[in-house]
């Protein structure tokens, strides 16, 4: 569907639809049981203004979001548009993220239960489901730092480019691609492989590990599905059509 054009005259075409994507991907992350209260935040470039990105405005709840309530900030931490309020740690993960990552357009980062539980562990996540097959190779573990410090902004830049999925120990879980759909798809296997480690531990027998040959082969794989530029696209038009029959608004 079309988005329903309620932008500056001064607004680039370009930067609506931005705005528009990314509040339905805080109406998909609502779908999807991610949110933590106001806690967690989801970001994205400004098509043709690398220096800038769009946030969620810190106090709507994520059905509340629409493209106009969106924040613009620079990668400075002033605010340009939108919204008016920020969350402090917020900025500083995403603007870490994209000052040591030119590639990166979007970032996304989650709470959950399974995410902060994995994040506990030195290297949480093990070989042993499908789901993990599809971002081991990608995994990247950051400590725990200062949420709002320079000294951790500069840090997660320096995590993500190691990896597009990172667990933040003692925190919880951030993906970033080069789109919100490779973005999307990134957090939702990372999510995946976190539950079935998560079960896992609370079984009574060790899991199954799955071979060396095949963890290898399943690394050239999916270095290569991500590098293509649909990535994550089929998962994404599918979640707008739910969230759209949902009566989602947020094309405003």
């Amino acid at each position: 569907m079309s988005a329903i054009r309620q932008a500056e005259p001064s607004m680039s075409e370009a930067e609506w639809q931005a705005r528009c994507d990314l509040a339905a991907l805080y109406h998909v992350v609502q779908h999807l049981g991610w949110t933590d209260l106001l806690e967690t935040h989801m970001s994205l470039r400004v098509p043709g203004q690398p220096g800038t990105f769009l946030i969620n405005n810190y106090g709507d709840m994520f059905d509340e979001i629409t493209a106009s309530s969106l924040v613009k900030m620079d990668l400075e931490g002033q605010v340009l548009g939108g919204g008016t309020r920020y969350n402090a740690a917020g900025f500083t993960i995403h603007s870490g993220i994209y000052k040591a990552c030119p590639d990166v357009a979007c970032v996304m980062h989650s709470h959950t239960r399974a995410g902060a539980g994995i994040s506990v562990l030195k290297q949480g996540l093990r070989p042993i489901s499908q789901d993990a097959m599809e971002v081991l190779d990608d995994v990247v573990y950051h400590p725990y730092g200062i949420p709002t410090s320079a000294e951790e902004c500069e840090a997660l830049g320096e995590s993500a480019k190691q990896g597009g999925c990172l667990v933040l120990h003692n925190h919880g879980l951030l993906a970033a691609g080069p789109t919100i759909p490779s973005t999307l798809k990134r957090l939702y296997m990372l999510e995946r492989a976190c539950e079935v480690e998560l079960i896992a531990r609370t079984l009574d027998e060790p899991p199954v590990l799955i071979e060396p040959h095949i963890i290898e082969r399943a690394a050239r794989r999916m270095k290569a599905l991500r590098a293509t530029p649909d990535y994550g696209q089929r998962q994404w038009e599918a979640l707008l059509r739910r969230i759209d029959r949902d009566g989602a608004d947020y094309r405003r």
